[in-house]
């Protein structure tokens, strides 16, 4: 029994002659900046052809919805900007 644990702590003590360290740096250098900027492209055109893309009543049913959402901000913003303006009128002609 001795004998077993003996040659375990051997192998423990061991180190496996590998060339992990070349292996590491073949991982660890990249490819040109090309490559992969054309890599990046290829993946990004073949995510956009999975697209499920909207029809053109759907665009422009959506593109209505937000410029109404738009015009009406505009109204609530310029309303009180007027409010405000006509405020400081008043507050400025009276202590004058």
């Amino acid at each position: 029994m001795p004998k077993s644990t003996e040659l375990e702590n051997e192998n423990k003590d061991k180190k496996p002659v590998d060339n992990k360290k070349s292996k590491k740096q073949d991982k660890n250098k990249k490819p040109n900046i090309f490559v992969r900027m054309g890599r990046k492209l290829k993946e990004t055109f073949s995510e956009l052809k999975r697209v499920t893309w909207p029809t053109l009543p759907q665009a422009l049913k959506a593109t209505g919805v937000v410029l109404v959402i738009v015009a009406i901000f505009l109204v609530v913003t310029t309303g009180v900007n007027y409010g405000f303006s006509a405020l400081l009128d008043l507050l400025t002609k009276t202590g004058a």
